[in-house]
């Protein structure tokens, strides 16, 4: 049977944005509102993140060239397209690998009207959100003009369906955002709502954490994906670049 998904599957959270950095400042203040000029999409990487991505780059451009990523895949948010950069250009890609793939699937959850509110900002100014969300659970609640949980999975349940078409045998590199990763896994493994959610609350996924999978055709019916490694942040960790973990700016909605 011919193999349909890439030998190869790496899923990484971006660097650091600035957007983690003015989320973290207006959780601490008790601010009602999270301090970001410009749309979501287009929050930047802070320094910090810049040094992840290029320490998580020194680490792909260890791995022998013939086994580095070929196919590069990015939710078009310019933090995450400016980690692929910056992977690229310490060296971590197949030196054929071609241009980056934007894919606007990848793309981070939508808050709708809890965009850029603290905890406690949706809880001054829509408090029937927060409590429609405790009934809910994070997994089914989707606030208004945004995405649930399962809203996301629909559109990356297409994502892979275009990977398993176009990239089966490459070395596939993921850019994109939390909720992205976690989703990822929740469909790759077939996981149930409660697995995934126990995944989520045990801790959050790093910048520039990566999680990786291997072909298995020894798995089922024609082959399947395994998991090799969760958050993995040796990378950093081997350049000293700070581990960091908090959620993107709209956090309580996560």
């Amino acid at each position: 049977m011919e193999q349909r998904w890439p030998d190869h599957l790496w899923i990484v959270r971006h660097g650091e944005s600035s957007g983690n950095v003015a989320r973290d400042a207006a959780q601490a203040a008790r601010l009602p509102l999270i301090d970001i000029a410009g749309r979501d999409v287009d929050v930047p990487l802070s320094p910090l993140g810049e040094q992840q991505s290029t320490a998580l780059g020194h680490w792909f451009a260890a791995i022998p060239g013939e086994r580095r990523p070929d196919v590069v895949l990015t939710s078009p948010y310019l933090r995450a397209r400016q980690t692929a950069l910056l992977i690229e250009a310490a060296g971590g890609l197949c030196t054929e690998a071609p241009g980056f793939i934007v894919d606007e699937r990848l793309r981070e959850k939508e808050f709708g009207i809890l965009d850029r509110l603290t905890r406690y900002g949706i809880e001054q100014h829509h408090p029937e959100q927060a409590e429609m969300r405790r009934i809910l659970g994070k997994f089914y609640h989707r606030p208004p003009g945004g995405e649930s949980w399962c809203d996301v999975i629909l559109r990356l349940r297409s994502a892979l369906d275009t990977i398993s078409l176009h990239h089966s045998g490459c070395r596939v590199l993921i850019v994109a955002h939390q909720v992205v990763v976690l989703c990822l896994r929740y469909l790759l493994e077939t996981m149930t709502e409660e697995q995934i959610l126990a995944i989520d609350a045990a801790h959050d996924v790093a910048n520039c954490g990566v999680t990786e999978y291997a072909f298995d055709p020894a798995q089922g019916k024609g082959g399947r994906l395994v998991l090799q490694t969760y958050n993995f942040v040796a990378p950093l960790l081997q350049e000293g670049a700070p581990v960091t973990a908090a959620p993107d700016a709209p956090v309580a909605a996560r």
